[in-house]
């Protein structure tokens, strides 16, 4: 079992930056960012394997980037030049097996934070 912790979400003007941060509580072979606008399904943001891949939704190319520092067991997802559209409760999930699975579909990931807030205001 593997707990997940999300924090960092809030307020933004659109073109602000926030920085989400996920602490896990075990190791994992994989971790990602996904996120739920009302009423869209969830999709996701950002992945990253524990030697460092990283994979991105093409919405968030050029503008996040995933992290991790191993050592605290903490994931990152630094987000830049916010849009509107970016609004949504994001999600940190993790996998802690090795699987020929796709980066960001929601199904490899056993386990799920609770979510942080993001919103983007104009």
């Amino acid at each position: 079992q593997v707990e997940l912790v999300e924090s960092g979400g809030g307020s933004v003007q659109a073109g602000g930056s926030l920085r989400l941060s996920c602490v896990a509580s075990g190791s994992t072979r994989i971790m990602g960012w996904f996120r739920q606008a009302p009423g869209k399904e969830r999709e996701g943001v950002a992945a990253i394997t524990r030697s460092g891949t990283t994979y991105y939704a093409d919405s968030v190319k050029g503008r996040f980037s995933i992290s991790q520092d191993s050592a605290k067991n903490t994931l990152y997802l630094q987000m830049n030049s916010l849009k509107l559209d970016d609004t949504a409760m994001y999600y940190c999930a993790a996998d802690p097996t090795l699987r020929n699975y796709a980066a960001l579909a929601q199904g490899r990931y056993y386990y799920w934070g609770q979510g942080t807030q993001v919103t983007v205001s104009s």
